[in-house]
């Protein structure tokens, strides 16, 4: 088994696509088959129930940044702790590829740790994993692949693509966090309109909302957003959502923060960004490193967990 950090990066950065596809189509058909329990997870569509035990490590936007996803892999000692037989969950919010030259190397990488410890890793879906119809722009990853594995490149990409349909829509720590990739559909009543959202798309917004809304501190209420996708969504709409999943704190990505992150909503959002660099001019990257069995009444009490870099 490759549970050495420096293997893992090394076989990233020189894998080729026949091996890159076949890693990509494992991922698939073992995210196909998540269903019920999966270790602490119960998994209801594509989304994941967790109690409030353990450690949790969540980290958020990637874009191709794969110094940064090594960084935090070696700062919270993910791989050495999975060789203790700890229990530590490594949630990822979205948006691997796009942006950032090693793409591909950095879904090489999260797609090992998957499938190297399924029952720890959940893998979310951001809005460079969306469907066809809802692609961000610019969408550089064909370009990237076709640089990265030459003339077959098209074999992988066709594998990536088929992989954004089994990541996750949401994550929920029962009593404490929501985790959605971009914002809260304000037309979701039930965790069930969550777990099912690509099922429901595109008659219903639920899966554009979730990828692709943003908060803002400007109205109440919903507004259209200038990404052209999703919505702004006001404090109250925020306020109703975590009443109606009994949770305290919103946590995300998508947006990048100067400070690697940063909090809205009176406390009730936290969004982070984990990737540095150009085209993004934020300062600092972040990632958040906390005990579930730990209760916070908002998103100010977990800044002693949030690590920046």
């Amino acid at each position: 088994m490759q549970t050495n950090l420096s293997q893992i990066i090394k076989k990233a950065l020189e894998v080729q696509c026949k091996d890159f596809s076949r890693l990509v189509e494992e991922s698939v058909q073992l995210l196909a088959k998540e269903n019920g329990q999966v270790g602490s997870f119960n998994i209801v569509g594509r989304l994941a129930e967790i109690k409030p035990f353990g450690q949790a490590i969540v980290v958020s936007d990637l874009h191709g940044d794969l110094e940064s996803l090594i960084r935090i892999l070696k700062e919270t000692n993910f791989l050495q702790k999975m060789k203790q037989n700890n229990k530590t969950i490594l949630i990822f919010l979205g948006d691997y590829g796009d942006r950032g030259i090693y793409s591909a190397e950095v879904y090489y990488v999260v797609l090992k740790l998957k499938l190297l410890f399924p029952e720890q890793v959940i893998l979310m879906r951001g809005n460079h994993e969306g469907p066809e119809d809802l692609l961000a722009s610019p969408h550089d990853l064909p370009m990237q692949f076709q640089a990265r594995f030459g003339e077959k490149w098209r074999e992988a990409y066709s594998k990536i693509r088929e992989l954004f349909k089994h990541l996750y829509n949401a994550v929920i720590v029962e009593e404490q966090y929501l985790m959605i990739h971009g914002g809260i559909p304000p037309q979701a009543r039930t965790l069930e309109d969550l777990a099912y959202a690509h099922i429901k798309h595109p008659k219903q917004r639920l899966l554009e909302d979730m990828l692709w809304s943003d908060p803002t501190e400007t109205i109440k209420g919903v507004c259209e957003s200038p990404r052209g996708a999703g919505k702004l969504f006001g404090e109250n709409i925020t306020n109703q959502a975590l009443r109606r999943f009994n949770v305290k704190v919103l946590i995300r990505g998508h947006e990048p923060c100067r400070d690697g992150f940063k909090i809205n909503h009176r406390g009730n959002i936290l969004t982070l960004f984990s990737r540095k660099g150009p085209p993004y001019s934020n300062v600092y990257g972040a990632y958040l490193n906390v005990e579930l069995s730990q209760k916070f009444e908002n998103a100010e009490k977990l800044i002693p967990f949030i690590y920046t870099f």
